[in-house]
This record gives structure tokens, sequence and C-alpha cells, in this order.
């Protein structure tokens, strides 16, 4: 399994509100903009901004970072060898699918495995 990008997470009350200063910050436009569930999401350099209400935003908070992985079924196999907690999913996503993994030592990461049809999908 490899890792092949990582993204900070960023919690903001509106996507629209807060995405000419990341434009700006980063030199980029966003690369992804989706909704799920009740939130919306966008990928702007390394950063994944998440949107939504403090209700919405709550269950997702805890969650440290989202690591792209080429291989969803490596990293049940690491947490299943290593230990470690699935919290949520795997679950389909708008852009292919995810989970998320309580480690040892505290971490909570959410892992995702591209699928290239839906990504071209949500891409800007």
């Amino acid at each position: 399994m490899a890792v092949l990008r990582t993204l900070a997470r960023v919690y903001v009350d509106d996507l629209d509100t807060a995405l000419p200063t990341f434009t700006a910050l980063t030199g980029e436009q966003p690369g992804l903009r989706f909704p799920y569930r009740d939130l919306e999401l966008a990928g702007i350099g390394g950063l994944l901004l998440i949107a939504g209400t403090p209700e919405a935003l709550a269950p997702y908070r805890e969650t440290h970072a989202t690591a792209v992985v080429d291989s969803l079924d490596e990293v049940l196999a690491l947490v299943a060898r290593e230990g470690g907690t699935i919290t949520d999913g795997p679950n389909d996503v708008p852009t292919g699918r995810n989970l998320t993994v309580d480690h040892p030592g505290g971490a909570r990461i959410e892992y995702v495995e591209f699928d290239a049809g839906k990504v071209a999908a949500v891409s800007g």
C-alpha cells in the first residue's frame, strides 16, 4: 500500500467564503469540489476544505488528515495486522471509496482510494 497524497483538513463554515483566501494562499484553484452527506468539500493544494454547520461538522472534527491511498483493501489488512478500529466505512463516496481509522496512539485518519471516473466527475 502506498500513500499517494496527504491532505490537511480545514474545517470552515462556508466554502464559497473560504475559497478565495485559500486560492490566494496556495496559488491554485480547487481541484475537487463536491457535496458529501451534509457537507461540501473542496481540495486545493495540500488542503481539504470541509464546510458545514457546526452540527454537520461535529462527527468529522476529530479526524486529523485525509490520506489518498492506492489500495483501501491494504489499509484494512494493515488495521487487522497492526491494530486500530475502523470508525466509519468502507463507504462509496463521490471520489471512490473511503474509511476512517482510529490508530493505536490516538491518530484518526480518513483513507480514500480514488476512482478515476468519479474523480473526473468532481474535478474543477
